[in-house]
This record gives C-alpha cells, structure tokens and sequence, in this order.
C-alpha cells in the first residue's frame, strides 16, 4: 500500500491506476509535512473528479493545511469548483478563511471562475469579503489579471475605491500589474486615479514604476500630476525614469522641466535615469552640460552616475571620462590616486 503515492497521482491524474480498495478516506486525507492531503493536491490539478463521489464530503474537503487552506480553496483557486458537489458550494462552505483570510471567494475571483459559483451566492457583501490585508475580490481579481470576468453589475464607486490595509483601492492594484484596461473606462478619472494610498502613492506612480502608464488615460499625463509626490518624496516621473518607461509619456508631454524636478534628496529623473541606464529615453536635445551636472544634495551628477554604474556609452562622447594614461593607470594600481567620479 506504501508504494502508491496518492500525491502523484493526484498531479497527475492517475488514480484508476490505483486498486480501489485503496483508495480510502484515510489514504487521501493523510497529510504531508506542509499539511495537504491528497485532495488538497487532487483540487489544485483539477483531478478530483476521478475519486468516488462519497469522499467528496463537506468533512474532508474543509480539511485544513498548515496555512489554512483547503481542498476548497485549492480547487477555487484551479478554477476547479466544477468538480465540487453543488450541495457543498454554500455561503458558509464558501466563506472559509484561510490563516491569512482568503476564502473560495477571493481565490476563485483570481481565478476568474466566479461563474462556477451558484449565482444566488454572489451579492455586494460578498464582493466586499475582505482578507486579512484587506483585500475584497476585486483587489485579488485586479492582482491576477481577472477583472474581465467579473459580473459588470459589480464594477461600482463603492467596490472601486475599498481600501486594503496599505489604503489601495482596486485601481491601485489593477495599475501596479496593468489591468487598467479591464476597468470600464467611465470610471477611469482623476479622482479615482489620483486617490493616495497610506505611503500617499498614486496609480501614476504604481503605474510608472511597473510599467503601465499606457493605460493610464493620457489627459492625466500632466506635469502636475507627474511629480505628485508620496511620503517618501517619490514621483511618478522619477518612477518612469528610473524603471525605464519614459517613453511611455507621449513626447509633447515629456517635458525638461519634468526631468529636472527634484525629489527629497535633491535626485532628478536625470539621476535616476543615469542610474538605472535609461538615458537613452530621454530626448537627446534635453542631454547637455546643465542636465548632465546637476547636483543632488550630496553633490551628485546625472554624469558622475552614469559612469559610476557603468553607463558611460550612454553619454554623448564630450561627456565621457577621457581614458587614463599608462602612468596614471598605474596610479590607481598602487593606490596612489583615485579614478575620478564624473
């Protein structure tokens, strides 16, 4: 009996290989050392549908694992709840919270398959169920990408702008992974978009720091917008530059004022850029003496950054260190002079 691992059969499907006098409650409902069963695996790979009927039972799919989830979360979180007798799909079966406070709820919205849950069960209560972080369906579904496949009638003001713990509405987390486009357009405002988090961060500049400012609608693509700052002094134009999506803000909109705004340490997008190596997307009528050497507080340049973290090819060539003499490469050898910063 041993030598059946019922976990790899559970991955892979191949319980009919298994006598079926083996296939007993207590052979897959034994846990492994993270606390899953057997079902738990056969949940997560959709594979559930090969066990007799009568160990799908309310007892042994509310089994708990170390982290508190069960083979009903699992099998919501696979997109897997088909495989679910319907009898057990109920609010309270459904409302199970994880150690963390995730329920089948929240992990089926991710998964995009809250159409497999008995539509007398979904309402704006449940839409609103909140994990532990604070996070209701939409947040999660906003994280995986899933939004498209939320019921339209629940895309409202109230579901929208719920804050988690951080203070991140739905538009946050939907910008921070570029899912901006799965919101209904007519909720894309200045008011929603611009609403701060905790840290006083915007979906500007989750947007920018991941990535996605083309969903961003560009009449919010202003310069009082783009150096709204955050707690931390962080802008969302230093965001762009410094994670090398400059070019996502139209060219009539990137403007040299934006790329000399500084933030709390006297940094300009300049520096971030120069940093990072992304003064490539900067116009290269905005590369001169002025940008290039403008200081920080400490006295850094744009410059001195460039080559200091090796992006020198990145300069125009009357900005490039000129390369040192055999004498003075020995120099630096011995110790007796330092290359110089820029």
């Amino acid at each position: 009996m041993d030598h059946y691992d019922f976990h790899a059969a559970a991955r892979e499907g191949t319980f009919p290989l298994i006598p079926v006098g083996l296939i007993t409650v207590e052979n897959v409902t034994r846990p492994n050392n993270s606390g899953n069963t057997p079902l738990h695996t056969a949940a997560k790979y959709g594979t559930l549908d090969q066990l007799p009927p009568a160990l799908l039972s309310s007892h042994n799919l509310l089994i708990k694992n170390d982290a508190g989830y069960t083979p009903l979360h699992h099998s919501a979180r696979g997109g897997h709840l088909n495989q679910i007798p319907r009898a057990l799909l109920t609010r309270d079966n459904l409302l199970i919270r994880s150690n963390s406070g995730y329920t089948p709820f929240h992990l089926c919205a991710a998964a995009g398959a809250l159409g497999q849950i008995p539509a007398e069960l979904l309402n704006m209560e449940i839409i609103l169920h909140r994990t532990d972080v604070g996070n209701n369906l939409l947040h999660e579904a906003a994280e995986a990408g899933t939004l498209d496949r939320i019921p339209p009638n629940f895309f409202t003001e109230e579901t929208l702008t719920a804050v988690n713990i951080s203070g991140e509405t739905v538009f946050h987390v939907a910008a921070f992974n570029g899912h901006l486009n799965q919101i209904p357009a007519e909720f894309l405002t200045a008011r929603h978009l611009l609403a701060q988090t905790s840290n006083h961060d915007t979906c500007l500049h989750a947007a920018a720091i991941s990535g996605h400012l083309d969903q961003v609608p560009v009449e919010l693509l202003t310069h009082e917008n783009l150096v709204k700052s955050s707690k931390s002094g962080y802008t969302p134009i230093h965001a762009a530059a410094e994670s090398g999506y400059l070019h996502q803000i139209p060219a009539d909109r990137l403007t040299i004022d934006l790329l000399i705004v500084r933030n709390e340490f006297g940094d300009t997008p300049m520096h971030a850029a120069a940093v990072e190596g992304h003064l490539n997307q900067i116009p290269a009528e905005f590369i001169n003496r002025a940008t290039l050497t403008i200081r920080n507080y400490t006295g850094g340049t744009p410059q001195g950054a460039a080559i200091r973290h090796g992006h020198v090819d990145q300069l125009p060539a009357e900005f490039r260190p000129r390369q040192p003499s055999v004498w003075r490469n020995f120099l630096y050898k011995i110790g007796a002079s330092r290359p110089p910063l820029g």
